[in-house]
Parts: C-alpha cells; structure tokens; sequence
C-alpha cells in the first residue's frame, strides 16, 4: 500500500520545524516518557491510524514499554498492568480524543480531576499537548494513507 502523497509535513518544511517544536515543548513537560507513549498509542488507537499505532509500539518499545502492556493498552481498563496514573493518563488521552461522543463537558470533572491528582501543571500540559499532537498526527497520515512503518524523515 501506498500514500496518496508524501507527507505535508515533508512537503512545507516550515510545517516539520513547527512539530518538532512541539515535541521538543512536549518533553519540557516532565511528564513520564513511558505515559507520553501510552498516551499516544491509545489515542492512535481510537483514530484507527495504523501508522501511529505501529510508529506508536517502536517508540514505546524504545522508552522500555513491555510487549505485554502495549498488548493491553486497548482494554488498560480492564488489565492489571497499568498503574493509578498511567490509568488517569489514558482516562484523560480518551475523554480528549473523543470530544465528539459526549455530550456536556468533552473532559467530564471526574476524569479531569484524577489526572490533577497524579500530574502536575506542566506534566497536565505535556499529555494534553501529546494527545493533541497526537490527534494531529493521526488525522494526517490517515487522510493520506501513510501505511503502517512509514517514517516522516
């Protein structure tokens, strides 16, 4: 399979040096890189971006993620793998990723105010921001079909 195009990020280099920005914002966050991870492969995972998910499972691998929780991300709900923060992070990755489903508030207080009690404000702003960019991310390589194992760079 092939993508309909090269990446936009490739295609209007200003674009590439705003994400790596970005990331570079993101990890100014101190938030743990391993719940950046799961972050970022449980919102691939609700946006059906295959690239992500893969891209998602080689970055985790690398931060020291275990094949056996990234097996479980999907249900971390109902896995015994995933600490009370990791929980709220993920919690807060879904409530973020699916404003569209809920009707009301798009990050219930609940929700919000559990990850308030395991992150900071600077570790709050490094999963939003990676749930965003992540969002970001997914929307483009599946517009343009980036297939799985695709690299940006």
């Amino acid at each position: 399979m092939n993508a309909r195009m090269k990446n936009p990020a490739l295609v209007l280099p200003d674009a590439m040096k705003g994400i790596q920005s970005l990331m570079s914002a993101i990890r100014q966050g101190d938030a743990p890189q391993q719940i950046l991870e799961l972050v970022h492969l449980r919102t691939s995972q609700i946006n059906g971006c295959s690239a992500c998910v893969y891209g998602g499972i080689a970055s985790a691998k690398k931060a020291g993620e275990t094949d056996e929780r990234l097996h479980h991300v999907a249900a971390w709900r109902e896995a015994p793998f995933f600490s009370d923060a990791e929980r709220a992070a993920l919690a807060l990755a879904e409530a973020t990723a699916r404003i569209a489903d809920r009707s009301g508030k798009a990050v219930p207080d609940e929700i919000w105010d559990e990850a308030a009690d395991h992150f900071d404000e600077k570790q709050l702003s490094a999963i939003i921001l990676m749930v965003a960019t992540t969002n970001f991310f997914n929307r483009i390589n599946t517009t343009i079909e980036e297939p799985a194992g695709t690299t940006w760079g």
